[in-house]
């Protein structure tokens, strides 16, 4: 199978270079005014997720709870333990700031367009991916935080839960929460616009990628060991994404799962969502001249996750059809 790569990631490295060739207008005190500007896209964001989410759209799913349960075990239990063991394995050779980003990588919401997608084209149970993918979503506004300030409380370091807290809810929960209000008056022009929102969306996350690479360049974080934390991203995210596939597909296989339905726990259940982890890193940790490294990983992640299941997407949809 061809695997097309879309306009978002070339965004990605087109916004990393940016930042190195011209990092002063998105560093802390440029005149891009960072700090307003990443607040008002993250609302941005989930205000048209609000409006696009249909819970409606949820019902035909809800009865595979075996399946929804496994699926979000995975998201947000199975994930933290393998980051929380490897981590512990490796707390010697990675940096402080890499370690961080590898545990938000693992509490980390899956995704929904991708993995509602690729579910379609492997023929996979589409509904039930709907279900967990935005169940996830909505989870993970709650949970993320939770965990990384459990992370940052057992490790000594301190986290303004407070301030944090407030932020999610004034520029997350509540933007959320109003494109639901709005949905009675907008859901007819978005669900006939969904590729400007997509456009507005994943440009809003390249935005808050560059200014987050600008304050690292501009303080110098990558002159020591850029090389070296980029191959131990790749090398770790690999092997996670791997881990996790496997474990999905034989717990699938054990609890005698359906083609269908295993396609639909492996997809689901592997997924991480960037379109929500840029945001959210901005507000938990907004102030961390190392935003750019804890990013890392994630931004390593998600193009490494649409090409592998792509590519099984593809395989899967070639199967023979079942007799009715």
């Amino acid at each position: 199978m061809k695997f097309k790569f879309d306009w978002f990631l070339y965004g990605m490295l087109v916004a990393v270079g940016l930042a190195w060739v011209i990092p002063g207008p998105g560093a802390a005190g440029g005149w891009m005014h960072p700090d307003l500007l990443n607040k008002i896209g993250v609302a941005l964001i989930f205000y048209l997720n609000g409006v696009s989410l249909s819970f409606a759209a949820l019902k035909a799913g809800t009865l595979r709870w075996p399946l929804h349960v496994v699926v979000q075990t995975s998201v947000f239990l199975l994930f933290p333990l393998i980051g929380i063991a490897a981590l512990w394995l490796t707390h010697r050779w990675l940096p402080a700031e890499l370690d961080q980003g590898f545990f938000y990588l693992c509490v980390l919401p899956s995704t929904v367009s991708s993995s509602v997608a690729l579910t379609a084209a492997a023929r996979g149970n589409v509904p039930a991916a709907v279900f967990n993918a935005t169940l996830s979503s909505l989870l993970g506004v709650f949970l993320t935080p939770l965990w990384i300030g459990w992370r940052l409380h057992g490790s000594g370091e301190a986290m303004p839960m407070g301030k944090v807290v407030l932020d999610l809810i004034l520029w997350l929960l509540l933007p959320l929460l109003l494109g639901q209000l709005s949905r009675p008056w907008l859901a007819g022009w978005a669900g006939r616009n969904k590729k400007v929102i997509h456009v507005v969306d994943r440009g809003t996350i390249l935005l808050i990628i560059y200014t987050s690479f600008c304050d690292s360049v501009k303080g110098g974080v990558w002159r020591q060991s850029g090389t070296s934390e980029l191959l131990m991203a790749l090398a770790g995210c690999a092997a996670l994404f791997f881990a996790v596939m496997a474990i999905m597909g034989a717990v699938s296989d054990a609890l005698g799962f359906s083609i269908e339905d295993r396609i639909t726990t492996v997809f689901c259940g592997s997924k991480k969502s960037i379109a929500q982890g840029v945001p959210m890193a901005r507000l938990i940790f907004g102030t961390n001249p190392h935003l750019s490294v804890i990013l890392l990983p994630i931004m390593i992640y998600h193009p490494l996750q649409l090409v592998i299941c792509g590519i099984l997407a593809g395989r899967w949809a070639r199967r023979p059809m079942q007799p009715a």
